[in-house]
């Protein structure tokens, strides 16, 4: 990672997605969330305050040494525990059915193999638990979609890396989840945002073993 991912990238991060309006979604997806939480792409935390009551622990899956130094705030005021874990989602050293849920907000458009990281999502929910997405990706609209083919180039140098092709509804079912309703939708704004903002909210059941 060089200095621009390093010190740049997760300062924009957190000024993009730390408005109202996305707070609403990460609401919604966190609802249901219960017991022991693994988050894959934790950033500066902007879930915390939106954990129910239910939530026992969070673990924290996160790369940027920056982004945790900036949650730290988040983290102290949350009456969730919290703990920092792995660095990278594709290797989760924790073990087999460990946690009840794992949530991932704007983060499978960045990991470098989504695949490998749903599949370690899988491996370590315990029976019975879920996988609670939300996601900017591939619009079902060929006209954005091309936009989306044209910007990914730039997206991904000047972004760390992160796509704007990606499905994650089609990522999390070709990981062998279980696909519950998965709700779609364009950020309100005007229409030359549409490539940046296609939204898919869902939560899918562990695979059967």
């Amino acid at each position: 990672m060089g200095w621009w991912s390093e010190r740049v990238v997760p300062r924009l991060t957190h000024a993009t997605l730390n408005n109202p309006e996305v707070a609403r979604y990460r609401e919604r997806v966190c609802a249901d969330l219960s017991g022991d939480v693994l988050e894959l792409g934790f950033g500066t935390g902007l879930n915390l305050p939106h954990l129910p009551a239910a939530v026992r622990s969070l673990i924290a899956v996160e790369p940027s040494h920056l982004a945790w130094e900036m949650a730290s705030y988040a983290v102290g005021d949350s009456p969730v525990e919290v703990t920092r874990g792995d660095l990278r989602a594709e290797r989760i050293s924790l073990p087999d059915a460990s946690v009840d849920a794992v949530l991932v907000t704007f983060s499978l458009c960045t990991v470098q193999d989504p695949a490998r990281a749903l599949s370690e999502a899988a491996r370590v929910l315990r029976p019975g638990g879920a996988l609670h997405f939300l996601e900017h990706g591939r619009s079902p609209d060929e006209r954005v979609r091309r936009w989306q083919q044209r910007a990914e180039p730039l997206q991904r140098a000047m972004v760390a890396g992160c796509h704007l092709t990606r499905s994650a509804p089609e990522l999390v079912e070709a990981a062998g989840f279980r696909l519950g309703t998965v709700d779609s939708w364009y950020v309100p704004g005007p229409g030359l945002s549409k490539p940046w903002g296609y939204l898919s909210l869902g939560r899918a059941e562990r695979p059967l073993t």
